[in-house]
């Protein structure tokens, strides 16, 4: 690892009050790390009021432009009542703050634990929601986010980690296996155009989506681009083939109440799934030099790990000619 000092080693609690106080709060000393990797997330205690959360991104990771698209369509979904946690704007409007180097926004802290995903009513009401954002998502394109497609997700992972990071003895068989796999996935695509692109959060997991009162509200559209409305769905899917055909269903059910679905969509389920594996192994490496991964994600380039992640390709190669989940 690098001597050189992380950028994100600066954010100090000091330093993150004083760009908290930036925006005119009065912070009471009170900071708390919350769980983030690509960005840092802090509770702050705000004097006379309740904590805020403060957001600094990841430098060099999204433009400024980017970033505003997110900020923006997470104000369009609370204009359409949905229950999304936007940022906070300041008197002039803005939503997006500077402070020494940093990028960063503040936004409410809202309580809450993770769905539980094996309770069919709440797919339910997390199929009704995903349509209605879904269902705002369609009605504009983002112009500076990208879209998740092979060639970004896939091709340059893959690349990437081949060239620099995995170990020699598994090389061949990694290459071998990525290429089959990315050549499965490109060919899926090819044959089911024209494919929709929508906005969507894009990272639809359990800890991004908090239960609190009978209902769910999504937080953290950072990975927010254009992709298919299945993107946000198939991360709520566990288990064999029958519970996720059962779990599909009852999704599917609530969307219907609200927008339509292309069920042609089900077959890209295990290629999305392929290529969040070959970009997150990706997305490992190139953080290495954070200090907050190695202690993190200690099992990260182990010999015990690469095994398994050839495993784990195989299985998806396998995956993806499987008939798809069908309801």
């Amino acid at each position: 690892m690098s001597n050189e000092k992380h950028p994100f080693q600066t954010l100090t609690p000091g330093f993150i009050m004083d760009a908290v106080e930036t925006q005119g709060y009065m912070c009471d000393c009170r900071t708390l790390a919350l769980s983030s990797y690509e960005n840092r997330v802090y509770q702050v205690g705000i004097e006379g009021d309740g904590p805020l959360v403060a957001k600094f991104y990841r430098p060099e990771r999204w433009s400024d432009e980017q970033i505003l698209e997110e900020h923006r369509f997470c104000f369009e979904l609370v204009e359409h009542e949905l229950p999304v946690v936007a940022p906070l704007c300041n008197e002039q409007g803005e939503s997006l703050f500077f402070y020494g180097g940093f990028r960063f926004a503040l936004y409410p802290r809202k309580g809450g634990h993770a769905p539980e995903l094996d309770n069919l009513e709440n797919l339910l009401i997390l199929g009704r929601l995903m349509a209605r954002i879904h269902s705002v998502g369609a009605l504009r394109p983002f112009e500076a986010r990208p879209r998740l497609d092979s060639h970004s997700f896939g091709h340059q992972a893959a690349a990437l980690v081949s060239e620099r990071y995995v170990p020699a003895e598994f090389k061949s068989h990694y290459d071998a296996l990525t290429r089959d796999l990315l050549q499965g996935i490109d060919e899926l695509m090819a044959r089911t155009k024209p494919v929709r692109y929508i906005r969507t959060h894009g990272d639809c997991h359990v800890g991004n989506m908090l239960w609190r009162d009978g209902s769910p509200h999504f937080v953290d559209f950072d990975d927010a681009r254009m992709a298919p409305a299945v993107q946000d769905l198939w991360m709520m899917l566990s288990g064999d083939r029958a519970a996720k055909t059962v779990q599909l269903s009852e999704i599917l059910e609530g969307y219907a109440e609200f927008n339509d679905f292309d069920l042609r969509e089900l077959q890209f389920i295990e290629a999305l799934r392929s290529l969040r594996i070959l970009h997150f192994t990706a997305w490992l490496a190139q953080r290495w030099e954070d200090p907050a991964f190695p202690p993190s994600f200690p099992w990260f380039n182990t010999p015990r790990y690469w095994g398994d992640h050839i495993l784990e390709l195989r299985e998806q190669i396998a995956a993806l000619r499987e008939p798809a989940l069908q309801v």
